[in-house]
């Protein structure tokens, strides 16, 4: 299914353009002490490796707002710098070479406050992100609601716009985040329809790994489903690398990216003579980190094997205390069960996105059951 994708302004963070015809991106934060340089270089890093396209950083003072200069010389991303307030670490972190600040206008005091941060920003080239979310809403507002719904985030958002296009400025990004996911949707529904700057996606205070991604793929899911949203980050209570993982995931999963590896692996049934639950696990872990674009199948026997996953690059069926390796549908050998694990992680990192990999016996749909590998 082609997703017809709203059309909004195209801004430049770094060498990283979001927006217009650019692919959706994928953000995440750093969980370390920004003034901790090489902590935060280390993570950044890892987070480079993992696909990680834009990093924030936490702003809170003017120690890590210095460090952003000696961070940003060690990294490759774009660095986004999260302040809140003080248009002084705004004025610093731009200065220090941030690609990127998210602060609210509205929130940093008096109109020449305002204009030193736009006009600094303005001649730096430095894109704002307007972040709203829904524990941030202005007092009159939120006596104006009542509550905090979607008009009240949007009302916001447009008040920190228009801030902004009063001073000229208009390199802007909007996200409008909330942690009840139908909150989010319905916001960013109506967000959408109202401006054509790109759009940040994410479930704020989603939680931890398990719930979070469930949240994000629904929240998320749903908007870029219906063509609405420019990057995505993915809030989760731990690990970052999670986030980016989960992020590819999501996009996977919608076609929009094809990016990182894709695990396809079946639910099992009583047909399964394998632990596949350990094997997934297993292979899943060992191979999160690698960035090639690959399907890896792991079925539980031959009648959801090469079949089923035959558009798989690697794959395994299993039989009893055993199982088939195949590429591209085609049977490669016969395995144990001690070493399916090491078998697809090794074909993994071996695989060449360069070649079709094929060197086995083709597969037909009509030959699947009588395959027998007990």
């Amino acid at each position: 299914m082609k997703y017809k994708r709203k059309k909004t302004r195209q801004i430049i963070i770094g060498k990283i353009k979001i927006g217009g015809n650019a692919p959706i991106t994928i953000q995440s934060m750093t969980k370390t002490k920004t003034a901790d340089v090489l902590a935060t270089v280390n993570q950044i890093r890892e987070l480079e490796e993992a696909g990680c396209e834009i990093i924030r950083v936490a702003v809170p003072d003017m120690e890590a707002a210095s460090a952003i200069r000696e961070i940003k010389r060690q990294i490759r991303i774009p660095l986004v710098a999260d302040i809140h307030f003080d248009y002084h670490l705004a004025l610093k972190a731009m200065e220090a070479g941030a690609d990127k600040i998210r602060i609210n206008p509205g929130n940093i005091g008096s109109v020449d406050r305002i204009r030193q941060v736009l006009n600094e920003a303005k001649t730096r080239e430095i894109p704002i992100r307007i972040g709203v979310n829904s524990g941030s809403l202005e007092k009159d507002i939120l006596k104006k609601y009542g509550e905090i719904c979607a008009s009240a985030l949007v009302e916001s958002a447009l008040r920190h716009v228009e801030i902004c296009q009063d001073f000229g400025f208009d390199n802007l990004v909007i996200s409008i985040k909330a942690s009840d996911v139908k909150l989010m949707i319905e916001s960013y529904r109506l967000i959408s329809g109202k401006v054509d700057f790109p759009l940040h996606l994410g479930v704020t205070e989603a939680g931890t790994y398990q719930i979070a991604s469930i949240k994000s793929a629904v929240g998320i899911g749903t908007l870029l489903a219906e063509g609405i949203g420019d990057t995505l980050r993915v809030s989760i209570t731990g690990n970052p690398m999670a986030e980016v993982r989960t992020g590819y995931s999501i996009l996977n999963a919608l076609g929009l990216r094809s990016s990182g590896i894709t695990i396809i692996s079946c639910p099992t049934c009583g047909r399964t003579e394998v632990n596949l639950v350990e094997i997934t696990k297993a292979v899943e872990e060992r191979i999160s980190m690698v960035n090639k674009h690959l399907k890896v199948a792991i079925m539980g026997c031959t009648v959801n094997g090469p079949g089923e996953a035959r558009d798989a690059d690697i794959g395994v069926a299993c039989g009893k205390k055993s199982a088939l390796l195949f590429k591209k549908g085609q049977v490669i050998r016969k395995l144990q069960e001690d070493e399916i694990i090491e078998t697809l992680v090794k074909e993994v990192y071996n695989w060449d996105e360069n070649s079709n990999n094929r060197n086995g016996k083709s597969v037909f749909q009509d030959e699947i059951p009588k395959l027998n590998i007990e």
